[in-house]
């Protein structure tokens, strides 16, 4: 093996590959979720609420520029860990090559339309005129750092594609220590205010990026490449987007949808919008490990698919599938009966009206927390064994289950602005059924054929 932390998950328990894998994701999601918390928590208590409902509404915009980079990420890695699985070292090494061009180019793009345009998007999302200027600021310092998350993703979506979970663990928690330390910094000290915080993360992001590809570069030999293996490989390219795109136009759609529910949020007034943006980021939390779960499950069924073990894609499944309930059961009722205290944690005491609305929202979206992790797990095999073409029909779910719901729910005089959340619930919901009804379809076993 090439590193010590290579793993080959062809072979061997399928529960503890899955586990061992996804603990290290976990935990540097939990930490990048982190800084993402002390984020809102910095600007809530130390700037104002009003602030705070400034970062969440750019919340779903950041989700959906920064989507369409992380989406060719995980192509990349799809092809990666099935060349992995096949024991093909010399596509493996055109494919780390190759995601050079596909992702600067990419992120070059989506920066260069944020920054251009961040005005009048936010104006299109009928953002309150209390805070759009602290929303623009906002959002066109984070997009600068869209590169950064590109090459971090590129890099740990190819690390994970070999089995290597744990070292993108190791820069996601120095990330999280720079980002909450210059948060710190930059709002207290320098009294930045929304701007200081989008600094801190951007210089957060640019350094696991460098960290990462130094540490590709002289730990893992797959990355050590010649100067024949940077030839773009045009057909190379085309497949990183075949099975990217999908799942950026997915992960966009998803975006489109929550910008689409913020513009139904921002109408219900600024504590509305506050209480949104704290149940947001709880939410985000939540989906953690949901989220680690997937991306082990996607490098697990992308090796088992490249070595032609579709039994172990099916027992993975159904192991991810009781981890999930379990999971869900143990978080159901932490949220169910302390959101109060939870949202406490991100506002002053004087905003008992936005901690009051959090806390009860929060009774309403827990019970579909199950649902929620059935979104991740059979997308994740879907996406590992190259059918991403679902992703676009998941994504549609996705938005015309937000804008549908809430446009309808919200319009009910005895619901209000409640239809929110219940259209977060009912999104899951539908959503996860959806998902599992195409894992049973059985496309996924062709699809897989067609590269393996």
């Amino acid at each position: 093996m090439a590193n010590k932390n290579v793993t080959d998950m062809t072979v061997g328990n399928p529960a503890r590959h899955i586990l061992k894998f996804t603990l290290p994701l976990l935990i540097g999601n939990l930490f990048q979720q982190l800084y993402n918390m002390v984020d809102s928590i910095v600007v809530g208590r130390y700037v104002s609420a009003h602030a705070l409902a400034a970062v969440g509404a750019c919340g779903s915009l950041n989700f959906l520029f920064f989507s369409l980079s992380s989406g060719l990420a995980v192509g990349i890695g799809i092809i990666a860990s099935q060349y992995f699985g096949a024991n093909d070292e010399q596509q493996l090494k055109k494919t780390i090559a190759n995601s050079i061009y596909v992702l600067s180019s990419a992120a070059l793009v989506v920066t260069l339309i944020g920054v251009l345009f961040a005005g009048p998007i936010l104006k299109l999302l009928q953002t309150p005129d209390e805070y759009i200027a602290d929303s623009i600021s906002y959002f066109r310092v984070t997009c600068l750092g869209i590169l950064g998350i590109a090459i971090y993703n590129g890099v740990a979506a190819l690390l994970r594609a070999v089995g290597d979970s744990k070292t993108p663990l190791y820069f996601l928690i120095l990330s999280s220590i720079i980002n909450v330390s210059l948060d710190l910094v930059f709002v207290i000290c320098f009294e930045l205010g929304v701007v200081g915080v989008a600094l801190a993360t951007i210089i957060a992001q640019a350094v696991a990026a460098i960290v990462s590809i130094i540490y590709a570069y002289h730990k893992v030999s797959y990355f050590r490449l010649r100067k024949k293996d940077l030839r773009p490989d045009y057909s190379m390219i085309r497949d990183s987007f075949r099975l990217g795109a999908p799942v950026a136009i997915q992960n966009s759609m998803i975006a489109v949808s929550c910008i689409a529910l913020q513009a139904v949020v921002n109408g219900f007034g600024p504590d509305v919008a506050s209480a949104y943006t704290i149940t947001g980021r709880i939410e985000q939390l939540v989906q953690q490990p949901y989220g680690s779960l997937g991306m082990a499950l996607t490098s697990y069924s992308g090796q088992n698919i490249g070595a032609k073990k579709k039994e172990r894609v099916i027992e993975g499944f159904r192991k991810a599938t009781l981890i999930v309930l379990v999971f869900s059961l143990i978080m159901l009722p932490l949220f169910f009966f302390l959101g109060k205290y939870i949202c406490g944690i991100f506002v002053k005491e004087e905003a008992a009206g936005v901690i009051s609305l959090g806390a009860s929202a929060l009774r309403i979206t827990s019970p579909f927390y199950f649902a929620l992790g059935m979104i991740y797990v059979p997308r994740a095999v879907l996406n590992g064994c190259g059918d991403t073409g679902f992703a676009m029909i998941n994504g549609l779910t996705e938005v015309v289950c937000r804008i549908l719901f809430s446009n309808i729910l919200t319009r009910i005089p005895i619901l209000g602005y409640w239809g929110i959340w219940i259209t977060t619930g009912l999104t899951w919901g539908v959503t996860a059924l959806v998902c599992v009804m195409r894992y049973k379809g059985g496309k996924w076993q062709y699809k897989s054929l067609e590269r393996a």
